[in-house]
């Protein structure tokens, strides 16, 4: 077996998985903010439309989600389902997905805020915006580090699921060569990749956790 050439597909898959792990948290982190807004807003129909998206997101398979992204539009609009549609579909399938387990990471950590935040900042003449940005945003960030670290690491790994609409990442290439070698070494190989890319999100997550700490 030419295990150059191994890794250096194995590589090329690695690129794929790290794209999709970046596009989904620059689309995810914002989103989940926004849909936790609604989900705490005084307006009845969206916050309850805003739970019951997060429940079905929440208790769906996140393959199941990515079906319907990628397959819907086809059926629904008789769209073309071109290689470039089928990346964008896993990046909102993802996106979508994670959104919801953030918002409810980011309501948890609203909430936890004492009202005497609020009404000092009233007293201060802050506005609502001020408070919310400058005084509640950076506490919020501190308190819900640890749970964003988790879903982040999580999303390293859910990235193989981008099997499922062909997008070449690193388990599929893996996958292939360990079937065509029929050897375990391909899966071995990118199981080491893969805590290795754990290993540095984690390590840089617990770097930014310690430079917070002057909250305390």
């Amino acid at each position: 077996m030419n295990y150059g050439r191994m890794l250096l597909q194995l590589l090329e898959g690695l690129s794929y998985s790290i794209s999709i792990f970046c596009w989904t948290l620059f689309f995810s982190l914002p989103l989940g903010l926004l849909v936790a807004l609604c989900r705490m807003s005084k307006f009845t129909v969206l916050k309850q439309l805003a739970r019951f998206c997060i429940s079905v997101l929440r208790g769906t398979p996140l393959m199941l989600q990515l079906f319907l992204v990628f397959y819907g539009p086809y059926y629904i609009f008789k769209m073309p389902l071109t290689d470039t549609y089928r990346f964008l579909a896993v990046i909102i399938g993802f996106s979508v997905n994670y959104a919801a387990y953030f918002a409810e990471i980011y309501r948890a950590g609203i909430e936890a805020i004492p009202l005497g935040q609020y009404e000092a900042a009233q007293v201060l003449g802050y506005s609502r915006t001020q408070t919310f940005f400058k005084i509640i945003v950076p506490q919020v960030v501190k308190r819900i580090l640890p749970p964003v670290t988790n879903e982040v690491i999580t999303l390293v790994k859910d990235t193989s699921l981008a099997f499922t609409l062909t997008i070449p990442e690193m388990f599929s290439v893996a996958r292939q060569w360990s079937s065509a070698r029929t050897t375990m070494i391909p899966l071995i190989a990118a199981g080491v990749f893969y805590y290795v890319f754990n290993f540095l999100v984690a390590m840089l997550m617990e770097r930014f956790e310690k430079y917070l700490n002057y909250y305390r």
